[in-house]
């Protein structure tokens, strides 16, 4: 006798991979929440500066020539109605005591000082569930500020797109509903002795999608940076960029949308500035998640033979720069990068992926027309996410918190950028010129290496597993 149709396996399976397909397809392409993604208006900048955090190593001897926190923390003091931070990391734990800088603790430290001496200041503080273990654990550097009345915002995730969504659809058809919070019971995979985390906490982990943005903003200046909170990341190489004026009340908005997806319901800080005529010539403009990729293709795209266009750079990948870059190169205009040589991750030993076979597709397709050079790391990285563009008559600045791969500049992660423009006579294009000069001639100290120092290292099976990931979109840059 005939099977009926609903009781023959192939249906099942046949309806599994329906829902699969459609849950794949969906998490692709869904609505963004109402204000991620954000662009602002063109702001006439009153005040912009330019701050970094360089590392070196000589004859095993460290030297720390660090301004980002330092300046961090005055901007905390000099604060008079409201702070808002949106922090990706913080966390003091370290695997091994090597000296690391204390950014975690003090950072709070400065924070619940500043709340009990101001205790009708509004302090909100936005983070990621890194912090927690993905809710394996109560954040040790965000309770004491709960409890100090800080208004602490743990990121929602779920309503981003999925960035890895061979994964996240089969997460979400059942995993997901289970939770994360528990006894743990598995190692930390961030730091050696860490608290324990759940299985359901490596579950969520592994979606690989985060609230990576950097700012620290207060109604008389903001910052944008590349740098964490995050002691074990305390000897990493940093920039950041500080503004002042109207785009203060856009960053305001952007975190705003954060923090309501989020359940944030109290109000949030208000900004008010006078559209005052700018007497240097500077345009600023905030960007948040994918808004950041047409800001960089735009300025390269401006670039005419002769022109420079300079990187600093963790992470580079996302193909359409990469093509940019590539035709850039090839109407001759002067492509210069210093890129870090993906060493090293939390501790552990990398692969150079994806930095390796980028250069090498650029070299390929160019004839060997872009100049790279290494960061000269050791067990820190060259963690900046910067372009400087130099034309004729202006330069374009392009920094913040996303790494120029997919996964940064396509509405996945929760990213924030500034974009300078301005004439090159400015103080913030001639110390920016002034940082790659320093960096690629190694005025000072040996910043950076020659591309032989470790491109020779490139084996056939790296170019392989970049060329898998980059198509399945199994990474976790």
């Amino acid at each position: 006798m005939k099977k009926k149709w609903y009781k023959k396996k192939r249906w099942y399976l046949l309806a599994f991979a329906a829902i699969y397909i459609c849950m794949m397809i969906y998490h692709q392409y869904k609505p963004l929440p109402e204000g991620i993604a954000y662009r602002s208006d063109v702001r006439e900048a009153e005040n912009v500066k330019f701050y970094r955090d360089l590392t070196t190593t000589a004859n095993g001897d460290r030297t720390l020539d660090h301004q980002i926190f330092d300046r961090v923390y005055e901007m905390i003091e000099e604060a008079e109605d409201f702070i808002v931070i949106d922090m990706f990391m913080m966390d003091g734990r370290v695997s091994e005591d090597k000296g690391f800088p204390d950014l975690s603790g003090e950072l709070m430290d400065r924070l619940i000082q500043k709340k009990q001496m101001n205790t009708d200041m509004p302090i909100i503080f936005i983070t990621d569930p890194f912090n927690t273990g993905y809710g394996s654990y109560e954040g040790a550097w965000l309770e004491p500020m709960k409890e100090a009345g800080i208004d602490v915002v743990l990121t929602n995730l779920e309503p981003l797109r999925d960035p890895t969504p061979l994964y996240s659809s089969a997460w979400r058809m059942g995993p997901m509903y289970l939770g994360q919070s528990g006894t743990g019971w598995i190692m930390n995979p961030f730091v050696d002795g860490g608290p324990k985390m759940t299985v359901r906490s490596y579950l969520a982990l592994a979606n690989v999608k985060a609230n990576h943005r950097k700012a620290v903003i207060t109604e008389q200046h903001a910052m944008v940076m590349s740098a964490n909170a995050h002691n074990e990341s305390g000897f990493h190489s940093n920039v950041a960029y500080e503004v002042s004026g109207p785009i203060i009340g856009d960053m305001l908005k952007a975190e705003e949308a954060v923090a309501k997806m989020s359940g944030y319901q109290e109000s949030f800080p208000t900004f008010y500035s006078e559209n005052t005529v700018s007497e240097n010539g500077l345009d600023v403009t905030y960007t948040t998640e994918g808004e950041t990729l047409s800001q960089v293709l735009n300025a390269i795209g401006e670039t005419e033979s002769g022109d420079e266009i300079w990187l600093a750079m963790f992470y580079l990948s996302e193909p359409n720069i990469v093509e940019a870059l590539t035709d850039a190169a090839n109407k001759g205009v002067n492509v210069s990068m210093i890129l870090d040589p993906n060493e090293t991750a939390f501790g552990n030993k990398k692969t150079g992926l994806p930095n390796r076979p980028v250069v090498n597709e650029l070299n390929e397709n160019t004839e060997e027309l872009i100049n790279v050079r290494w960061y000269n790391v050791d067990i820190e990285q060259y963690h900046p996410k910067m372009m400087y563009v130099k034309t004729s008559d202006k330069g374009i600045i392009v920094s913040g918190s996303a790494n120029f791969t997919m996964r940064n500049l396509k509405n996945y992660n929760l990213e924030n950028n500034l974009t300078i423009t301005g004439p090159l006579s400015e103080e913030v294009m001639v110390d920016t010129e002034q940082y790659f000069n320093q960096l690629w001639n190694n005025e000072g100290a040996e910043y950076t290496v020659p591309l032989e120092e470790f491109q020779d290292s490139l084996s056939f099976w790296q170019r392989g597993i970049y060329w898998m990931q980059k198509t399945l979109k199994l990474t976790t840059y």
